[in-house]
C-alpha cells in the first residue's frame, strides 16, 4: 500500500500536470473550430506535424529520467547536477534539428498530399511554432528532472498556472481586438510561443531560487563535453526517441493522409486525435511515476521492490483505462458535440470516438511497458516491435484499408478505417511488449 500511494500521488500530481499542457491543444482546438473549418483543418495538420517532431525530440531526453532517478536512489546528488548539465549538449543538438524540421516541412506536405489549399496555412502555423521548440524541450528537461527525484509538484504549478496564460491568448490572438487583426491558427501558434517563453523563465527562476535543487550543484560552471556520458545518453534516448517518433508518426500520419478526404474528415479526426492524446495522459502519467520507483529502487540496490513497484503501477494504470475507455463509450456523441457546430464534423467524430475507446486500452498497455522496459536499459526492442506494427499494420494497414481496399473488403476512405488498423496494431503491442518486459525484469542483475 505505501508503494500505490506513493505511485498513485507522484502520477496525481504528474496527471494534472499534462493535462493542464493538453488543455493547450484542446483550447487551439476549440477555438479554430469556432473560427472557421479551413482554421481547424489547417490546425489538425499542422499539429500533427509539430507533434511528431516535439514528442520524437521530446522522447530522447525524457529517456534520462531513468538515469537520473538511478543516481537519485544511489544517493550520487552530485552527479545528477553533472549529469544534468551534460545533457543540455544532448538538447541543443535536438533543438537545431527540430527547428530545421519545422521550418521546412514542404517535402512531407507534398509527400502526404496535403492540399494546396491548406499548405500555406500550415507553412505559416509551423514556421511560428519554431519559435516554440527551444523552451519546450528545455522545460521538458528540468520536468524530466523533477519527476526522477519524485518531486513533480513544481512542475504542475507552473503547467497550471500556464494554462490561465495560454487560453485567453489563444483567443486573442486567434479572433484579433484590441488593435491586433485576427491570425485563426496561427495566433494559436504565437500564443503558445509566448507561453512557452514564460513557463521555460519561470522553471529557471525556480532553479536559481529553490533550496529542493542546491545538493545537486546544477549552477557550477558547464563542462566540456564528455562524450562517453553523451553516448550513454543517446544509447537510451535516441532509440526511446525514434519509438516515441514512430508511435507518434503512426498516429499523426493519420491526419496528413486522412487530410485528401476533405474538411470534414480531418476536422472530425482532429477531435479524436485530440482526445486521444488527452486520454493517453492517464497512462503516460502512471508510466512516468511508475518508471521513476522502478528505477530508484534499481539504484538502491533492491530488483525486489523494483518489481513490486512495476506490478502495482500496471495495476492503476489498467483500472483507470478501463474507465476511460468506458466513459468514451458511453458519451462519444455527446463529447463530440462540445468540439463542433457542423452536424456533419459531429457526427463523423461520434464514431471515431467509438474506436478510440478500444484504441486506449493498448495504448495504455504499451505505454506503461516501455517506460518500465527503459529502467532496465531496453529500448532497441520496443523500437523494432514499433515499427512494424504501428507503421506496418496500423499506419499502412490503415491507409490500404481506406484506400485500396483488403481482399475482399472495398475500401473505404473514411478517417475510421485508420483508428480500426491502429487499434489493432496497438493491441499486438499490447500483447508482445508485456513479453519483452518479463524477459527482461528476469534477466536483470544488479551492477
Amino acid at each position: 500500500m505505501p508503494e500505490l500511494r506513493t505511485i498513485a500521488r507522484h502520477s496525481g500530481t504528474v496527471l494534472v500536470g499534462q493535462l493542464a499542457t493538453m488543455a493547450f491543444g484542446v483550447a487551439d482546438t476549440i477555438v479554430a473550430g469556432r473560427y472557421s473549418e479551413q482554421a481547424l483543418a489547417a490546425l489538425s495538420v499542422g499539429s500533427a506535424v509539430f507533434i511528431t517532431v516535439f514528442i520524437a525530440l521530446m522522447g530522447t531526453l525524457q529517456a534520462l529520467l531513468p538515469i537520473w532517478a538511478e543516481l537519485h536512489g544511489a544517493r550520487r546528488t552530485a552527479e545528477v547536477g553533472r549529469s544534468v548539465r551534460q545533457a543540455l549538449y544532448l538538447a541543443s543538438f535536438a533543438m537545431v534539428l527540430g527547428i530545421a524540421g519545422l521550418l521546412f516541412p514542404g517535402a512531407l506536405l507534398q509527400w502526404t498530399e496535403v492540399p494546396q489549399a491548406l499548405q500555406a496555412d500550415v507553412r505559416s502555423y509551423l514556421g511560428v511554432l519554431a519559435f516554440a521548440l527551444p523552451p519546450a524541450l528545455l522545460f521538458r528537461m528540468y520536468s524530466t528532472l523533477n519527476q526522477s527525484l519524485g518531486k513533480p509538484q513544481l512542475v504542475t504549478w507552473l503547467q497550471t498556472l500556464s494554462l490561465g496564460i495560454k487560453v485567453p491568448l489563444t483567443i486573442w490572438f486567434a479572433f484579433g481586438g484590441l488593435g491586433l487583426p485576427a491570425l485563426g491558427a496561427p495566433g494559436c501558434a504565437w500564443a503558445t510561443v509566448a507561453t512557452n517563453w514564460l513557463l521555460l523563465a519561470m522553471a529557471v527562476g525556480l532553479l536559481r531560487t529553490q533550496p529542493l535543487y542546491r545538493p545537486y550543484a546544477l549552477w557550477r560552471a558547464m563542462e566540456p563535453p564528455a562524450w562517453r556520458a553523451i553516448w550513454h545518453f543517446a544509447r537510451l534516448g535516441v532509440p526511446a526517441g525514434l519509438s516515441v517518433m514512430v508511435e507518434v508518426t503512426s498516429f499523426t500520419l493519420m491526419a496528413l493522409f486522412i487530410a485528401r478526404q476533405g474538411i470534414v474528415s480531418t476536422a472530425a479526426h482532429q477531435i479524436a486525435a485530440n482526445l486521444a492524446a488527452v486520454m493517453y495522459m492517464v497512462p503516460l502519467s502512471v508510466a512516468i511515476a511508475t518508471s521513476a520507483r522502478v528505477s530508484y529502487w534499481l539504484g538502491a540496490g533492491d530488483p525486489k521492490r523494483a518489481r513490486g513497484a512495476i506490478r502495482t503501477g500496471f495495476k492503476l494504470g489498467l483500472a483507470l483505462a478501463v474507465v476511460l475507455s468506458l466513459t468514451m463509450l458511453a458519451g462519444h456523441a455527446r463529447i463530440a458535440a462540445i468540439y463542433s457546430s457542423n452536424a456533419a464534423v459531429v457526427a463523423m467524430a461520434g464514431g471515431l470516438l467509438g474506436w478510440l475507446a478500444f484504441y486506449h486500452l493498448g495504448d495504455c498497455v504499451q505505454a506503461l511497458c516501455v517506460f518500465v522496459l527503459r529502467c532496465y536499459r531496453v529500448a532497441v526492442a520496443p523500437l523494432v516491435a514499433y515499427c512494424v506494427l504501428l507503421w506496418g499494420v496500423g499506419l499502412a494497414g490503415g491507409f490500404v484499408l481506406a484506400y485500396r481496399g483488403i481482399g475482399p473488403l472495398a475500401a473505404h476512405a473514411t478517417p475510421a478505417a485508420f483508428w480500426i488498423a491502429s487499434s489493432s496494431a496497438l493491441a499486438l503491442l499490447a500483447f508482445i511488449l508485456p513479453l519483452i518486459l518479463w524477459r527482461a525484469v528476469r534477466a536483470y542483475r544488479p551492477a
